[in-house]
């Protein structure tokens, strides 16, 4: 699927922007979220972060978080890499974090 400029701008913006949502209710002692230029920092009450970007030139949403690093591109039924799709990689690297199940 290929996004002109301003289409993969928009796209990365609307789940950037849906996953920093999905954060407003956490306990800000367990889990804050911090959207800022394009970057979503969550930031765990033991200090460690993840991050999430939207990467422009490669087209696609990159996410780190403890040594891993994962790029999604962007496809009609979400953000995926060859095997593994954005919400739910981050969902279950955060439960696993955060020792409970945890869905977005």
């Amino acid at each position: 699927m290929t996004l002109s400029e301003a289409e993969f701008d928009r796209a990365a913006d609307e789940e950037l922007h849906a996953l920093d949502r999905a954060f407003a209710d956490f306990d800000p002692d367990e889990l804050e979220a911090e959207l800022s230029s394009g970057v979503l920092t969550l930031t765990l009450a033991d200090g460690d972060k993840l991050i999430i970007n939207s990467h422009r030139a490669a087209r696609q949403i990159w996410m780190a978080a403890f040594r891993t690093a994962w790029h999604f591109s962007p496809t009609p039924t979400g953000w995926r890499t060859d095997k593994d799709e954005l919400r739910s990689t981050l969902a279950r690297v955060l439960s696993e974090k955060l020792q409970r199940p945890l869905t977005l």
